[in-house]
């Protein structure tokens, strides 16, 4: 057996959170988290920029023995990862694999909506790339999707200002866009992994019937699935338990605010 960890890519914190899901679902593995701090946020970059920074992190995660790689990023699922799996493993990487947040969220976004009317949540990036509208439609096409991009609310929590009170007209602000596309919006995909930190805030300003869904769990499941599937890359991944944190900015400011993502506190390095 050997001793590959799973990488997990985020352009910055958000991340954390999937990790965490994944953490405690599958505990038994090792895991090598990367952090693109120093050039985060990704939402508002163009799509060649995105792919370049992705690229060269994933292949940083490859140089340190990994076989697999998580895309924890809605933005880089979005606008690298299909480039990725297509121009780059198959001649450079091929037997290595990279996977994304988006797929398997659409995947079962129609157990959530009765209506068969969603919004979706993200960056500038995530919702101009139209990925969700896409693969959402592939698997539910008679799901109407309506979209808004947040662009605040990445800056806003990364300074650990999302829970106060001048947090409050972003906040809704965005949500209110969102309902006035749409009344019979029933399910509302918070499509970057930053936002579930808002979760206390948007509960309260979204009516009670309506869901809000995270992706930690989701991607957790997803991922318990594929390795079930593809016995030849389980066997291939160490059982130390152990987790290893990196970031391209400065280790010190990640390790003081990715806490508030992962729940618990840690120790990073220079990627």
């Amino acid at each position: 057996m050997m001793n590959t960890p799973i990488g997990i890519f985020d352009s910055g914190y958000g991340g954390l959170t999937v990790f965490r899901s994944i953490a405690d679902r599958l505990p038994q593995y090792n895991y090598i988290y990367l952090g693109d701090n120093a050039r985060s946020p990704y939402g508002d970059h163009s799509f060649d920029t995105i792919y370049r920074y992705t690229l060269e992190c994933v292949e940083w995660l490859f140089a340190q023995g990994c076989e697999l790689v998580i895309l924890a990023c809605n933005t880089a699922s979005a606008k690298a990862l299909r480039t990725i799996q297509q121009k780059d493993l198959p001649f450079k990487y091929p037997g290595k694999r990279v996977l994304g947040v988006i797929r398997p969220t659409a995947e079962v976004i129609g157990d959530f909506t009765a209506n068969k009317t969603v919004g979706v949540m993200g960056t500038r990036g995530t919702i101009n790339s139209q990925s969700y509208l896409l693969e959402i439609n592939k698997f539910f096409s008679d799901i109407k999707v309506h979209q808004q991009s947040c662009p605040m609310w990445v800056p806003l929590i990364e300074n650990n200002e999302h829970l106060q009170s001048g947090a409050d007209f972003f906040i809704n602000e965005y949500c209110d866009q969102l309902m006035q596309q749409s009344e019979a919006i029933d399910c509302v995909l918070l499509a970057c992994t930053h936002y579930p930190l808002l979760l206390p805030k948007l509960k309260t300003v979204f009516p009670d019937y309506i869901n809000i869904l995270t992706q930690g769990e989701i991607v957790a499941t997803s991922l318990v699935s594929y390795l079930e599937r593809h016995p030849e890359m389980e066997g291939k991944l160490g059982r130390g338990g152990t987790r290893a944190f990196y970031t391209s900015g400065d280790p010190q400011t990640f390790d003081e605010r990715a806490s508030i993502f992962f729940g618990e506190e840690l120790k990073s390095g220079k990627m």
